[in-house]
């Protein structure tokens, strides 16, 4: 286990990009999407910091808006941190964001994830209930295969 402190949980910025997609690649998750989303203020990235030997980000989450609802994505975290909290912060910290801008949803995709989401009041749901805005993006249309499950949780 690394003996770096976990420092802060942060909005990402551009410069985040190569470490973002680095680790989202380390974890085999799409990339597509994700420079696009650094470059608006609509969507948003956090990250987790360390203070380690130069601070290095070692977790990320994603929230991609789609009009009304928003889909979580490019939830990450390095091995060695995980099971220490970080995960539970960066997807407690987006949730709070949904809620804050008032969206009615979250919306999700994982192939692995699928018992770690219900803590957020994420619930599994049909692919064809997905409203168009978020069925419309990279994530969906592309990025994610179809067998992906697909988890919703209300926001307001």
């Amino acid at each position: 286990m690394t003996n770096e402190r976990l420092t802060s949980i942060r909005p990402s910025t551009v410069e985040d990009l190569p470490a973002i997609e680095k680790l989202l690649a380390e974890s085999s998750l799409p990339t597509a999407g994700v420079a696009e989303m650094l470059a608006t203020n609509a969507s948003s990235f956090v990250v987790a910091e360390t203070d380690g030997d130069g601070r290095r980000i070692v977790g990320v989450a994603g929230l991609e808006v789609c009009g009304e609802n928003a889909l979580l994505r490019s939830v990450a975290v390095r091995p060695e941190w995980r099971s220490r909290g970080v995960g539970n912060e960066l997807v407690s910290r987006v949730v709070s964001d949904a809620e804050s801008r008032g969206l009615h949803a979250l919306y999700l995709l994982t192939l692995t994830a699928e018992r770690y989401f219900p803590r957020f009041g994420f619930q599994p749901i049909e692919r064809r209930t997905v409203p168009a805005a978020v069925a419309d993006t990279v994530e969906f249309k592309s990025a994610c295969p179809e067998t992906a499950a697909v988890m919703m949780r209300r926001c307001c």
